[in-house]
């Protein structure tokens, strides 16, 4: 007898994935948790992240927004001014580091910092460069929005039953003289660049890792039955600034940011992974679920990786699977996830301006 003799098919190349086509991969996640319709679950991270709040909402479930758009905004206008985009009008929060730095501010463990960037007579927010495309009328009506949204991040901690954070980068920027970071480089989007105030940090294993422990930590003081789901955005770099290939230097970021993610999900109940990243990127998937740029996913993707998901906790905590949204068919229900790339709020892709043509 050894341990490997009566293992389930699921543990084997040959039975799990070379013997199946694409869409016969299955249990690919066994869930810690239930998520059920009532359960709150507020959403942050990478441009990805975006896609799992708006497919729990499409299925009837309780997607957590604690700062919704004026009312009688427009779809259009929703998107344009980012409400809807996550729980709070945070923006991206690219990197482990970010997150942390939102949860020190929306707790009081630290004061944000004053800075504010000026375009002629419109004022930008270095911690939200585009939630405003252009720009705020004066300093004060910034001040107020940044608040209200640190408000509202704080109340999706404290309201929240499930934490969803989708782990982007690992390439960031600080202010070098106190420590803060940006969630692009100045100069890009806004502001403006400068060397001697400006500093590149392409964060390492230990340095994300104890970032997101010590955010996961103060969330879970602030709401101790908070748990916390990660995933790893499969979008590859827009653009690298480490030096290296950017195909090498994405591989390095998402085996970094994959290897926490796993890390946590192993040594904490509280904290699950689910596996988007590896749908979209595993070899028996071909590459089919991106775009012609070898970097969009495509709809099919983004649909493929959330009909699993609903799958997975249908076959773990439900033998019936979860009813349709109320007035809906589970077939409509499944189309709700497929959203466009242009539906898709992304500074980073921004950053593709830059490239010599």
């Amino acid at each position: 007898m050894h341990p490997y003799q009566d293992l389930d098919e699921k543990h084997f190349w040959a039975t799990a994935v070379a013997q199946r086509t694409m869409d016969g991969i299955d249990r690919l996640w066994e869930p810690k948790f239930r998520i059920r319709r009532k359960t709150k679950v507020a959403t942050y991270g990478s441009c990805f992240a975006q896609h799992i709040g708006r497919a729990l909402h499409g299925r009837g479930f309780h997607w957590l927004i604690t700062e919704p758009g004026p009312s009688g905004l427009s779809k259009e206008a929703a998107k344009q001014f980012n409400y809807g985009v996550f729980s709070a009008r945070t923006g991206n929060i690219y990197t482990a580091s970010l997150l942390q730095q939102w949860v020190d501010w929306a707790l009081g463990e630290k004061t944000v910092p004053e800075e504010i960037w000026q375009a002629g007579d419109r004022f930008f927010d270095p911690f939200r460069p585009r939630i405003e495309p252009d720009g705020f009328q004066s300093r004060e009506e910034l001040v107020r929005s940044r608040e209200g949204a640190i408000r509202a991040f704080r109340s999706s901690i404290v309201d929240a039953d499930v934490f969803v954070f989708t782990l982007g980068l690992t390439e960031s920027w600080f202010n070098r003289a106190d420590g803060y970071e940006y969630p692009m480089c100045p100069g890009t989007v806004a502001g403006t660049f400068d060397a001697g105030r400006h500093v590149f940090l392409n964060q390492q294993y230990q340095f994300v890792r104890s970032r997101l422990v010590d955010a996961i930590r103060k969330m879970r003081a602030a709401n101790p039955r908070l748990k916390i789901l990660l995933t790893v955005s499969p979008v590859p770099l827009t653009a690298t600034a480490s030096g290296n290939h950017v195909l090498v230097a994405t591989t390095q970021s998402k085996s970094v940011l994959r290897a926490v993610a796993g890390s946590l999900q192993d040594q904490l109940r509280f904290v699950d992974y689910f596996p988007s990243y590896e749908i979209i990127t595993a070899p028996p998937f071909q590459g089919k679920f991106y775009e012609k740029n070898q970097r969009s996913v495509t709809p099919e993707g983004v649909n493929h990786v959330m009909a699993t998901f609903f799958k997975c906790l249908s076959e773990t905590f439900d033998k019936d699977g979860p009813a349709p949204a109320e007035g809906k068919s589970k077939e409509a229900s499944s189309n709700d996830t497929k959203v466009s790339e242009e539906d898709i709020v992304c500074e980073e892709e921004l950053l593709d301006a830059f490239s010599p043509r």
